[in-house]
């Protein structure tokens, strides 16, 4: 391994200045993106997305604000990837559309990203450079070793990146599991490494900081597999990550082992299978792995279908099983429902009314709280705190988590002789900087969410988030009437149309009473002002506000349509 030591790198008339900025994943399940900033060089660890909350209606993907990093793009050398979870790597194609920067990650990461950019049409220009773990490269002023980590997903690995300030350790997410799938363990000879040799800051992953003692190793999902399949007599559905190639792998293995087949189904489920089984990393005898259409054709007994959809996703495969609306598989008495999987937090309404729906039709469904059909890729506190003696860091900031996550895993670092006032609580875009062998907190960059919806450009206004909860909770009254410009007579109209406030059959009542407030409004006004269009709509929509909010106690949203003529 090659020795980070940063002992020479310092020049003797100027104190070196680190600065490790934030810009998603603090505070928040998702979004996970750091800056590290140092001279004239900046490298950027990660560029996930996080999903919407559901009060922001409409969106699709929330990612960082990557300001900063525009404002500061001739400074910017790379993207360091530690794995191809979407929470990490999901914003990349909307970063690398105005940052023509080399992306550095594993085989597997970057077979992800490759297909990602392709979906963006962004796999032509991208410069995608494959690592291995315990490799070195030269980045700038920075030195960055890749360190095997376990995980969730394959090829994971967290960052040694030697600076000229000092060493940062990144650890990616991560849990030390002694027997993974693939018997690839974590590598904590060379975490203890840095330790050794002296450790400036680390950063390291906290989702599981309130989780006590130690998960069960991936390897243990395969048992509580081995007895769900023993006892089905029907056909079995397991929902998972389409990312978690292991588990995977186990549900085929298994399977394989039961004399079933294998039909994937979901877009990424097949994409990811195709990658992993294309790299090396995925498994599966040729005869096992069929198409969708032939499940007419095989006995129930015979049939394991692998697909996406365990979050509760709208029109995900599962959400179209449990609605009986799928089209190729319909629940019945008898089948067999695996949620291989965690309930995201957001999700669990989603997943629950699923779950309901699935029983409802027929089906056994085993889940996460009772059976064992899924363990986390994250450390538990016993963990977590052994990777904190093993790396010794002078300084500490917990990284990716809720705040709650963030604090926990700022007390066990206290429990391992870490001094409080060395420890870091940040936000995102808050700077960072070590100079010295000190650390303070020095400002704040631009950061924030990012609201995609489809392809619009630069995201969702929050304006426009917020007229899209007001119809969602008020509705809207649109208002349509021709004025002829000259004389100010109407001389069609108005007429009303209501969408989310009144059922219009049930309301035309009300509806004449709102046709007579708007002529009212109209009465009173000179003709001259009645030309005027933008005062014909203020006035409109002010009369209408007053009249409904009096009369119904609502505030709709009120769209006077005015037509010259």
């Amino acid at each position: 391994m090659n020795d980070p030591d940063p002992t020479n790198l310092e020049a003797p008339d100027a104190a070196p200045v680190l600065s490790i900025i934030p810009l998603g994943g603090i505070g928040e399940i998702g979004m996970n993106s750091t800056v590290l900033e140092c001279g004239d060089d900046i490298i950027v660890i990660d560029a996930g997305l996080m999903f919407p909350d559901p009060e922001m209606l409409g969106v699709d993907i929330v990612i960082p604000d990557f300001t900063y990093l525009y404002e500061n793009r001739h400074r910017v050398r790379a993207i360091v990837l530690t794995h191809a979870h979407e929470d990490h790597i999901g914003a990349l194609p909307f970063l690398l559309r105005e940052l023509n920067v080399p992306v550095y990650g594993t085989r597997l990461t970057l077979g992800f990203v490759k297909g990602k950019l392709k979906e963006h049409g962004l796999d032509e220009k991208a410069v995608l450079i494959t690592v291995r773990p315990r490799e070195v490269v030269e980045i700038g002023c920075f030195r960055v070793e890749f360190i095997r980590v376990t995980h969730s997903i394959v090829d994971g690995v967290g960052l040694g990146i030697t600076t000229p300030a000092g060493c940062v350790v990144h650890t990616g997410d991560f849990k030390i599991d002694p027997t993974p799938v693939d018997n690839e363990v974590m590598d904590l000879g060379t975490f203890s490494a840095y330790g050794d040799r002296g450790t400036l800051a680390l950063l390291s992953d906290s989702p599981n900081a309130l989780q006590g003692g130690y998960p069960f190793s991936e390897k243990e999902v395969r048992r509580g597999l081995e007895e769900i399949f023993q006892k089905a007599k029907g056909r079995i559905v397991v929902a998972t990550f389409a990312s978690n190639i292991h588990r995977v792998q186990q549900i085929i293995d298994v399977a394989v082992m039961h004399g079933r087949k294998v039909i994937l189904n979901g877009r990424s489920m097949i994409s990811n299978a195709l990658i992993a089984l294309d790299l090396g990393y995925l498994k599966m005898p040729p005869e096992t792995w069929l198409k969708i259409d032939s499940l007419k054709k095989l006995p129930d007994d015979q049939v394991v279908l692998i697909t996406t959809g365990s979050q509760g996703e709208p029109m995900s495969a599962l959400t179209l099983m449990a609605a009986n609306e799928h089209k190729h598989f319909q629940i019945r008495k008898g089948d067999t429902i695996v949620l291989s999987s965690k309930m995201i937090p957001g999700n669990e309404r989603a997943i629950t009314r699923i779950i309901n729906h699935l029983f409802k039709l027929g089906a056994e469904v085993f889940y996460e709280k009772v059976s064992e059909v899924h363990v986390s890729g994250h450390a538990s506190k016993e963990e977590l705190k052994l990777l904190l003696n093993l790396v010794r860091p002078k300084f500490f900031i917990p990284v990716h988590g809720e705040y709650r996550h963030l604090v926990h895993h700022a007390k066990l670092a206290q429990k391992v002789n870490i001094p409080e006032e060395n420890i870091f609580i940040l936000e995102d875009g808050e700077v960072m900087e070590f100079t010295r062998g000190t650390a303070r907190r020095a400002g704040r960059v631009p950061a924030g969410r990012v609201l995609i919806d489809g392809k619009v450009p630069g995201g969702v206004d929050t304006v426009v988030l917020r007229d899209r909860m007001k119809l969602a909770h008020d509705g809207v009254v649109i208002v349509i009437l021709a004025i002829e410009q000259a004389t100010g007579r109407v001389v069609s109209g108005p007429d009303s149309v209501s969408r989310g406030f009144l059922f219009e059959d049930a309301s035309q009542e009300l509806l004449a009473e709102v046709k007579q407030v708007v002529l009212d409004t109209l009465q009173v006004m000179i003709p001259e002002a009645k030309g005027d269009w933008s005062l014909v709509s203020a006035r409109v929509r002010s009369a209408l506000k007053k009249f409904i909010n009096k009369r119904l106690d609502r505030r709709p949203m009120i769209l006077p349509v005015i037509m010259e003529v």
